[in-house]
């Protein structure tokens, strides 16, 4: 699949020892801005909720630089999972490239609606899901009631999910 022309975004499972050292970098970068590794509300992403994981690689060097997923929350409701960018790529796109690809990816498998959250912490990631198109919502799931909890909602129809082309 292919959203940006500098990237090759691939859907791998999510045992790919790529896809889980991203997480895992992710995971300690959030860490390290919470001041804790408890920081993430209800049972964390598996592969047995993730219907898809896709990772971007440069296509210049072949490196992995992003990553994200989707968690079927209801027949027509997935939340984003994991869509990490590493720091040095972070404003190129990549992130962008990988959300286009994966409202693609939800639009195929019947969802209408696409999810997310983002802490206290993550002012950077609130602002790029608010200028992506989503809105807040009320906290669901395990995010009810959770003050340092930010979610956010987007309808997604064959207009948004066109602008991603499958390779």
């Amino acid at each position: 699949m292919q959203t940006n022309p500098r990237l090759n975004i691939r859907q791998v499972t999510w045992s790919n020892p790529v896809g889980a050292d991203l997480r895992a970098a992710q995971q300690a970068e959030l860490d390290a801005r919470f001041g804790s590794s408890d920081h993430e509300p209800g049972p964390p992403p598996s592969e047995a909720d993730v219907a898809v994981f896709l990772v971007a690689y440069d296509k210049a060097s072949g490196q992995p630089v992003g990553c994200g997923g989707l968690r079927i929350l209801n027949e027509h409701t997935a939340e984003i999972k994991r869509l990490y960018v590493l720091p040095y790529t972070r404003g190129s796109g990549v992130a962008s490239s990988v959300l286009a690809a994966l409202e693609a990816q939800a639009y195929a498998l019947g969802i209408r609606t696409i999810t997310a959250e983002a802490g206290s912490v993550q002012t950077d990631g609130r602002k790029f899901y608010e200028a992506a198109g989503f809105g807040p919502v009320p906290n669901f799931g395990p995010y009810a009631g959770v003050e340092h909890s930010y979610c956010y909602s987007k309808p997604i129809d064959s207009h948004s999910a066109a602008h991603t082309a499958m390779a």
